[in-house]
């Protein structure tokens, strides 16, 4: 048994080996991660205007043009006790890389389960460990933010701005949502990741926020804003965890329409906005669409289906609608909304018009190596493009996958049904 747990140990240390010279900058240090959670924990509407005094302003190119990338589900630390689960993570870090180059996108998301946070500690590594009597590691917590060190690599090195939600993967008994944004914070300068004010978010969902977009860096109001919501989901830290509820809380939705009501007083009408929404897991409301979803119309990959845990509040029949809140305040105070787009159920590329609220929301692409797949589903990214500043414009959107063949493209105006 001491055999196995040495082998498994060299499995450990090999995975967290530190990456090689210049694969990361030289760390931050950590008093300005410190200032930045507090900045953002203590925000209020009386910051609408700037909440990033300390960054460069996000804006759209001098053609008028702005162009996002969307990777999702990394699923970044699967299997850490043996040599597929690397592989992937070389195989995950290898497409980033690659679209990064190709694609030369204006501004990235990560929209959530960047790691796999149950692998962490669910492991034969811990077995081998317990029962050869060998003392745990203390810096297995620390291990597993490691590995949005190794996220941040091709990010860093494509010096691009971005934002990062967080899945219920990323909630785990040795790892949250808070951890890994202050750890983003950390390694990674160019992130506009933010933290919910105290009180916004519910048990474990601190990633709520949202970034200005400026047609000019002069411009004394954004022409577009990008909004981020924390779906939650996943298990609470520490011994005997427990379910986290997978829907953005309720206290979200006062926080939209304050938030709203701030930027109108500060910049002007909402009309005169555009906007755009990332979510982990889809409102529930989603689940009823893809029956009826026309190939033509809503093309994309449509292989996984949409059932308990799919999407938001449906994986006990008494949270059913909780995500109502946050999906009615959403819809009511964002004017211009031009999509909501989730990733969580890899299988799925699709976009599709949502009649209730008369909003399109869309699904990414399944980009990491690691987490479920299956033959002939393929990696990749949603690419989004603003051809203009005009917030009522249309906007292109399809998926690229690793090797370049893009489908599933599609214009979101008024016109998409």
């Amino acid at each position: 048994m001491l055999l196995l747990a040495s082998s498994v140990l060299l499995a450990f240390a090999t995975r967290y080996a530190v990456p090689a010279v210049g694969a990361l900058p030289a760390a931050a240090p950590r008093e300005p991660v410190a200032l930045a959670i507090e900045r953002a924990a203590t925000a209020s509407s009386a910051d609408v205007p700037d909440p990033y005094p300390d960054k460069p302003r996000v804006t759209f190119n001098s053609n008028g043009t702005f162009k996002i990338t969307v990777f999702s589900d990394l699923h970044f630390g699967e299997n850490p006790w043996d040599a597929w689960g690397p592989e992937q993570d070389v195989n995950s870090t290898r497409l980033m890389r690659t679209v990064l180059a190709d694609e030369k996108p204006d501004y990235v998301v990560l929209n959530g389960d960047l790691i796999t946070g149950e692998s962490e500690l669910n492991s034969p590594l811990l077995l081998a460990l317990l029962v050869s009597e060998i003392d745990l590691p203390d810096t297995f917590r620390e291990n597993s933010t490691k590995l949005i060190d190794e996220i941040m690599v091709p990010i860093n090195e494509a010096q691009v701005k971005f934002s990062s939600t967080y899945g219920n993967h990323d909630n785990e008994a040795n790892i949250t949502h808070l951890e890994e944004i202050k750890r983003e914070l950390l390694v990674a300068p160019r992130s506009y990741t933010r933290v919910a004010p105290p009180g916004i978010g519910g048990e474990e969902g601190p990633g709520t926020y949202w970034v200005p977009v400026y047609t000019k860096e002069s411009d004394s109001a954004p022409s577009l804003i990008l909004w981020f919501f924390d779906s939650r989901g996943g298990f609470s830290e520490g011994t005997g965890a427990t379910a986290v509820p997978d829907w953005v809380d309720s206290t979200v939705a006062g926080w939209i329409e304050s938030e709203s009501a701030a930027m109108n007083a500060a910049w002007g009408p909402a009309e005169n906005r555009g906007a755009l929404a990332f979510v982990h897991i889809p409102p529930h409301t989603i689940q009823a669409l893809q029956p009826g979803l026309n190939s033509t119309q809503d093309p994309g990959l449509n292989a996984d289906l949409l059932g308990s845990g799919s999407t938001q509040a449906t994986t006990a029949a008494s949270s059913a609608g909780n995500d109502d809140p946050f999906w009615d305040a959403l819809n009511a105070n964002v004017k211009n909304l031009h999509a909501v787009i989730s990733g969580h159920d890899h299988g799925n590329e699709w976009c599709v018009r949502e009649p209730t609220k008369d909003v399109i929301f869309c699904f990414d692409k399944h980009s990491g190596y690691g987490g479920y797949s299956s033959a002939g589903w393929g990696h990749g990214v949603r690419n989004v493009v603003f051809s203009s500043p005009d917030p009522t414009g249309a906007l292109d959107t399809w998926i690229r996958l690793e090797d370049g063949e893009t489908r599933a493209k599609v214009t979101l105006d008024s016109n998409y049904q």
